[in-house]
């Protein structure tokens, strides 16, 4: 029957019971890996040598010798065998329990170790996989022995049919699935299984070797080792490659690496998974971008049940002093420039100094109010493009001035106004890439921006492209550069006169600030705002007519442009303008102007009073006793307290009065917030209070005394501006009210505060439209707050005090720490060499708050902290 269905006539080759013993010890000691594959290759070769006629370099006089009595003995077991059969009986001569536990042993191994099996080379005509495998039964043995005799034949007769012998190839080597499971219930006396078992898998495994190289020279293209799927293999001769660990019956034709992906027999795991790996994509799929990996996530950070919580009551709002009725006052800030300009006009405006301390020019209200004219008039009906204005009321126009020139500004201020144009100062560019003129650019663009006007001085210090023009900044939109010195301004027609219109909701000016991320932003502020804030400085500083202001800060923004140039005009007070390069060559400079002009206020920073510290040895007469409001515009920020104290224990002997340092706290989108008053204007004593560091970590209030390391001591910024509410909301979520002894962003509902975001509808519903809510959910007013961005709390005696600023908050594991806390620390030790406040720093805490410095969260902050530390040599670093 077997040779009918393989269509050939192979004649047995009978295998001595000790050669199938030696077989079986083979096939063991390989899958064990008692011995190597090349091993096991040379010494079953050399034992099957004069059985097998088909092996290269074999005598055929051995093969001759071997046949007749190899013949007799596989009759015999044909006839054993086909005996069984009929009765119906099971042969056990060729089942080995013990071989077959080995391998089921080595198998579990491999599983459990997830580990790639070893490739085996196989025959092209094999297909079986490992799981499918079972042992040889009775009826796959008698296949086999029948094959065996009538391998005799394969030399002289080559195949004829592929197709013939690949089916009985294959139940030969397979064996039956039915038959196997039978085998083990039954069983057969006097045989040996361990060796029958082995010898019958070595006997298949050999007829799997003679097809492969009988079919050489038909099969030989190369292989395609990036799919599984070859069938058709060349090899130079033929080897028959067992796994470890798996029996050499078992088809190891398809493997799996280690990531599960099936590879070809033919190609070792490890060369599979390399092709594998180049075949992958370098990025992986877009949704993979999406699936959160939640092994790497952060663990949540539990609260600690010991931590400090507020314990107080829920504030409420807390309102301002109701605004003054002031006789006389006039509707708009451009009607008291107009007066002013028109009665008093050569009343002294603004005084500018140059860098030796002189005093260049005065500039008066007439002068002022001519000037301004003269520019709106030449912007309106001057400047045209293709026959059409340039310019049309409400378009914005960029002021492009140093801050040695607060003349031509404040002249370039009031003629946009007066041409109803909306004015946007920003900084002069000082190269073409600057990483901080593009933001500004942004800026521009975003307002639509068209034109800017400058001064001559200002426009030769530009770069310049090779035409002789301004070049075109980076991120900057196309810009018409206009000098507005007096050749280029024209004499307004007789019969043209500007529309002064009372303060409406309309945009005066925008005020650009920078977030802590580096982008500018535009702040939109009304006539009606600037009026009214104007109105409230005047009224909480206690402002008159014809009083001199030292002013010390940036003219184009902030308290700088808000009390040296909008508020000093509603009162006709002349203003004299220190600018910055002044400073840093005489640092006491604006100290001495205070003295000759006799000026009754004067506007500066913590910074400068620090430096003043420094030089006050070289200056003898000084005297201060003229000022009645030293205002610190920085007096929210915790390292200025230093600064005030030092500067009263210096100069108190000198005429200053300690009721006259009134430290202040604004925002660019809730402009001025709380500011001190002297006790003449109604103002309650100043407040200091020492306060846990620790506890402030986690938006506590809780008082500490100050012979501790670890407390702030921070002083009030004064009441809040009259006509305005404040409140304190928490700094996330929803703007509930805090509690008293609570810290959050102090939110103010005025008339006198920014309006929006120019262009940015979404942050400015965030701030400048905050509700706050009581705990149950209630509105606290029908009218919205303004977010300040500053941190704080309401003190005893209505006193707002400020801790830091919600652009420098850094949380670390729940607590929160802010950037100004840093600064205070590092700046505690004063030039002076002592200990201020009980903070006692070593040199490498001094080097560490230098480096935290650089990394501070916005651009001001580092310049602040830079020309407060390294400007002068003698300083305490």
């Amino acid at each position: 029957m077997a040779a009918e269905r393989g269509g050939c006539c192979l004649e047995a080759v009978p295998l001595p019971p000790e050669v199938r013993e030696s077989l079986a010890e083979l096939e063991l000691e390989l899958s064990e890996g008692d011995i190597t594959q090349k091993g096991y290759e040379k010494k079953r070769a050399k034992l099957l040598a004069r059985y097998i006629p088909l092996i290269q370099g074999v005598d055929p006089s051995l093969q001759a010798e071997n046949r007749i009595p190899g013949s007799s003995q596989a009759t015999a077991a044909v006839s054993k065998q086909q005996k069984s059969r009929s009765t119906n009986s099971r042969d056990e001569r060729f089942r080995s329990d013990v071989h077959t536990e080995a391998v089921q042993a080595a198998l579990a191994k491999y599983k459990e170790r997830k580990m790639p099996m070893p490739s085996k080379r196989r025959s092209v005509l094999v297909h079986s996989s490992v799981e499918t495998y079972t042992p040889p039964d009775t009826s796959s043995a008698s296949e086999d022995e029948g094959s065996l005799r009538r391998q005799g034949r394969i030399t002289s007769t080559p195949f004829q049919s592929h197709s013939s012998v690949e089916p009985w190839l294959n139940r030969v080597i397979q064996g039956s699935s039915t038959s196997s499971s039978a085998s083990s219930t039954s069983s057969h006396p006097g045989g040996k299984p361990a060796a029958a078992s082995s010898a019958a898998a070595a006997a298949a495994t050999v007829l799997a070797d003679l097809m492969a190289h009988a079919q050489l020279d038909n099969h030989s293209a190369p292989p395609d080792v990036t799919t599984g799927l070859v069938e058709h293999l060349h090899h130079e001769r033929p080897q028959v490659a067992s796994v470890r660990g798996i029996p050499r019956g078992y088809n190891s034709s398809i493997l799996e690496t280690a990531d599960g992906v099936p590879v070809n027999s033919r190609v070792s795991s490890k060369i599979q998974q390399l092709l594998n790996t180049l075949k992958r994509p370098k990025r992986p799929p877009l949704k993979e971008f999406f699936v959160d990996d939640f092994e790497e996530l952060l663990e949540v950070q539990q609260p600690d049940p010991n931590q400090p919580k507020p314990e107080g009551g829920q504030m409420t709002v807390l309102k301002g002093e109701p605004l003054g009725v002031v006789t006389n006052w006039p509707p708009s800030l451009l009607a008291a420039l107009q007066r002013w300009g028109t009665t008093q006009p050569k009343t002294p405006c603004l005084t500018a100094l140059d860098t030796t301390g002189k005093a260049i020019y005065t500039l008066t209200y007439g002068k002022l109010w001519s000037r301004s004219l003269k520019l709106a008039y030449t912007l309106l009906n001057k400047l045209t493009s293709k026959n059409e204005p340039l310019l049309k009321p409400g378009h914005r126009v960029a002021l492009v001035f140093p801050n040695s020139d607060p003349v031509m500004f404040m002249v370039a201020f009031y003629g946009c106004l007066l041409a109803d144009l909306v004015p946007v100062p920003i900084e002069v560019p000082l190269t073409r890439k600057d990483a901080g003129s593009q933001q500004i650019g942004f800026l521009l663009g975003s307002c639509g921006v068209t034109l800017a006007l400058t001064t001559d001085v200002c426009q030769k210090g530009l770069p310049k492209a090779q035409t002789g023009e301004v070049v075109t900044f980076k991120g900057w939109p196309r810009l018409v550069w206009f000098v507005m010195d007096g050749k280029h301004l024209a004499k307004p027609a007789k019969d043209w006169h500007p529309q002064v219109r009372d303060a409406s909701a309309d945009i005066a000016y925008i005020e650009y600030k920078t977030s802590k991320e580096g982008s500018a932003m535009g702040i939109t502020i009304s006539h009606a705002s600037m009026l009214a804030h104007c109105h409230a400085l005047t009224q909480s500083c206690g402002y008159s007519e014809a009083e001199t202001l030292t002013n010390v800060l940036d003219f184009k923004r902030e308290a700088g442009l808000w009390h040296g140039v909008l508020t000093s005009v509603m009162n006709r007070m002349h203003v004299v303008s220190i600018p910055y390069a002044l400073m840093k060559v005489n640092p006491l400079s604006w100290i001495q102007k205070v003295c000759s002009y006799k000026a009754r206020v004067a506007v500066v920073k913590s910074r400068d009073m620090h430096w003043s510290l420094l030089a006050q040895r070289d200056q003898r007469d000084v005297n201060l006793s003229s000022l009645r409001m030293l205002i610190v515009a920085d007096g929210a920020n915790p390292w200025s307290i230093s600064s005030c104290d030092a500067f009263l224990n210096v100069f108190q002997s000198r005429g200053l009065r300690p009721e006259v340092i009134c430290p202040c706290a604004s925002s660019s989108e809730a402009l001025t917030v709380a500011i001190r008053r002297p006790p003449d204007l109604g103002g309650p004593p100043p407040g200091k209070a020492v306060l846990s560091m620790n506890c402030l970590s986690y938006s506590v209030i809780r008082v500490d005394t100050e012979e501790k390391l670890s407390v702030l001591t921070v002083q009030d910024v004064g009441q809040v501006m009259p006509g305005a509410n404040v409140c304190v909301v928490k700094v996330d979520g929803t703007p509930y009210l805090c509690k008293t002894d609570e810290v959050g962003e102090i939110c103010v509902n005025s008339g006198a505060t920014g309006t929006a975001y120019y262009g940015l509808l979404g942050i400015t519903k965030n701030v400048f439209e905050t509700i706050p809510v009581t705990a149950a959910g209630v509105p606290v007013s029908d009218q919205p707050f303004t977010r300040t961005g500053l941190l704080g709390f309401i003190g005893p005696d209505s006193l707002v005090f400020v801790v830091g600023k919600l652009d420098g908050l850094m949380v670390v594991n729940i607590r929160k720490h802010n950037a100004d806390d840093v600064v205070a620390t590092a700046l505690a030790v004063e030039p002076m060499k002592f200990v201020y406040r009980g903070r006692q720093l070593t040199a490498f805490t001094k080097w560490v708050c230098i480096v935290l410095l650089w990394f501070l969260p916005t651009p001001c902050q580092r310049l602040h902290s830079e020309e407060f530390i390294f400007q002068k040599q003698n300083s305490a670093f």
